[in-house]
């Protein structure tokens, strides 16, 4: 498999996705829209839609998941009741993925700064990571009203601004397309991940640089790009 080549430099920085790359998180996400599409007289989606659904954020995964005649003011309170609802249902089904926690161990103990950037709504973003990965990264940014969320690459220069680094130091990782042009976006190189919400061959048309298929495989990655 052909991958773009990366130009030869150092990399100490490396922004991370939050669902389908570090955990799964599907199942809790599905939950709470159905508990908001039952509530809001809607009716259910499959895991299978809710999945293709995800990730654009929370406004866009309701918009996708209500009927195509929903008001506006049905689909904001729909909105809303996902976020109530989700707010304390985050972590009922949710796990890192096998192997994401010696991962992340490894990479704080070669001295990585690391951050996550998501669009899933800021507080569930912040509260996941210090429930998970509190011992492994502290920044952590998601959707708000007060930064464009991805691809635009806004939240992957916020994440670099308080990390201290520059874009020639970064790698992102991620499991969508939305990831991958957020990556390209910011000018910075995309690790793309098998296992989470879309699949290599997505990944691999979308123009990842490398894709891996189990997170371990990331130090061959880094140990390529040191050379």
């Amino acid at each position: 498999m052909a991958y773009q080549k990366l130009m030869d430099m150092k990399y100490n920085t490396i922004i991370f996705d939050l669902d389908g790359t570090l955990l799964y998180t599907l199942e809790d996400i599905a939950d709470s829209t159905n508990y908001a599409l039952r509530k809001c007289g809607f009716p259910e989606r499959s895991l299978k839609e809710i999945n293709s659904f995800i990730g654009n954020g929370t406004n866009h995964l309701i918009a996708k998941a209500v009927p195509a005649n929903t008001s506006k003011d049905q689909l904001e309170e729909c909105i809303q009741v996902y976020r109530d609802h989700y707010f304390l249902n985050s972590a009922n089904k949710t796990a890192p993925f096998d192997g994401i926690l010696d991962m992340l161990g490894q990479l704080r103990n070669e001295n990585y700064k690391l951050a996550v950037v998501s669009n899933k709504f800021d507080q569930a973003v912040k509260d996941l990571c210090k429930k998970y990965f509190s011992n492994y990264l502290k920044i952590a940014i998601g959707e708000s009203p007060l930064i464009q969320r991805k691809p635009a690459p806004d939240t992957v220069f916020a994440a670099m601004k308080e990390l201290g680094s520059n874009k020639e130091e970064c790698i992102y990782v991620g499991d969508s397309e939305v990831d991958v042009k957020t990556a390209h976006n910011a000018g910075i190189p995309c690790i793309g991940v098998s296992w989470g919400f879309r699949g290599a061959s997505l990944l691999e048309k979308e123009g990842a640089n490398y894709i891996i298929n189990s997170p371990n495989e990331i130090f061959q990655v880094l140990e390529n790009l040191s050379k």
